[in-house]
């Protein structure tokens, strides 16, 4: 298997080259935004719960089809604001843990704020390494690309027909280790309690059919096609040794795929890792201040995920020249 080409870079440099004006402006985005995660879980409860509704009362195919896809962009949203929890950026004291698994990662069946910090800490602290247990899970031929469309294809199969959320929980699981732990953890009990009262509501409600139409269908078949695109575009894999600004795309999102699948910015990786104490609804000012500071080549810049994908399967294997000499003009135009 031929590694891939590094990417044409979007960033110019990184956080050492901003100057010091920068330098403090970014540091004063840093820190929780406990409303503003509430809030998009609130919205999220909302949009789910009135969907769920919705579509029961209606009774019609298309519509539960909607429903399915509407409500899997919102367990995106739950699973991103684990994200957010695991670099404590949304709900801090002694038991921000804890309402965080209650309200977006419990909801996910499988997921806890514990393991997952785990996981993805570990990515941060040893970013394409053999350490890194997400380089090590993507480096294969299923994140390879230019990739085939019969392979391309078998994945997305595998993905609705849930396959791959199983591959996806065992993913966010990491060995114990004492590089990560919670100051406070959610105790075992929490969680155990909470699909025990979930399990008794449906009971006593007769909702079960309700339940795997509009939870456990979305969440084993929609939801990993969603966690997939989300994962291609987070970063270019199989480049071992690779820095952060080779293999981390800089994708701005069009405005109706905003309104689609919000991602909470999520496709702003690169500065995540350069900042990983500033909070997702912040990640747009700090890209506002690398450009200011001329540190983006807007050339390599992609505007929208159609266009880097296009990149992904037809430019990725062709030479990568110098910043903004490609040839290739503004991605997405």
């Amino acid at each position: 298997m031929n590694q891939p080409e590094r990417l044409p870079s979007a960033l110019l440099g990184d956080k050492s080259n901003l100057s010091d004006k920068a330098r403090l402006e970014i540091l004063n985005l840093n820190g929780a935004r406990p409303l503003a995660f509430l809030g998009q879980a609130f919205r999220a409860w909302a949009a789910i719960i009135g969907m769920i509704a919705f579509a029961s009362y209606m009774d019609s195919p298309l519509i539960s089809l909607v429903a399915i896809i509407i409500i899997a962009t919102r367990f995106n949203i739950f699973a991103l604001l684990v994200h957010e929890q695991v670099h404590f950026l949304g709900l801090r004291g002694r038991y921000g843990d804890a309402i965080a698994d209650l309200i977006v990662a419990y909801p996910l069946l499988g997921v806890t704020i514990k393991n997952y910090a785990k996981v993805h800490l570990s990515h941060h602290k040893f970013y394409f390494t053999n350490k890194d247990p997400d380089h090590l899970r993507k480096a294969g031929v299923d994140w390879t690309f230019p990739m085939s469309s019969l392979h391309l294809a078998k994945l997305i199969l595998s993905d609705i027909v849930g396959l791959s959320f199983i591959k996806l929980l065992r993913g966010k699981r990491h060995e114990s280790t004492k590089l990560f732990q919670r100051p406070h953890p959610s105790p075992q009990w929490l969680r155990y309690l909470f699909y025990l009262v979930t399990a008794g509501l449906l009971t006593y409600t007769g909702t079960w059919n309700i339940f795997v139409m509009y939870w456990v269908v979305p969440l084993l078949t929609v939801f990993p096609l969603i966690v997939r695109l989300g994962a291609i575009s987070e970063h270019i894999y199989n480049m071992p040794g690779a820095s952060v600004i080779e293999s981390s795309p800089l994708i701005i999102q069009k405005w109706w795929e905003k309104l689609l699948l919000p991602n909470l910015n999520f496709t702003f990786h690169a500065y995540h890792h350069f900042y990983p104490g500033v909070a997702w609804l912040n990640l747009p000012r700090v890209h506002d201040i690398f450009k200011r500071e001329k540190l983006i080549n807007e050339s390599n810049v992609f505007y929208g995920y159609w266009a880097y994908l296009k990149y992904l399967q037809s430019s990725q294997q062709k030479p990568v020249t110098s910043a903004g000499s490609s040839g290739r003009g503004t991605h997405g135009a």
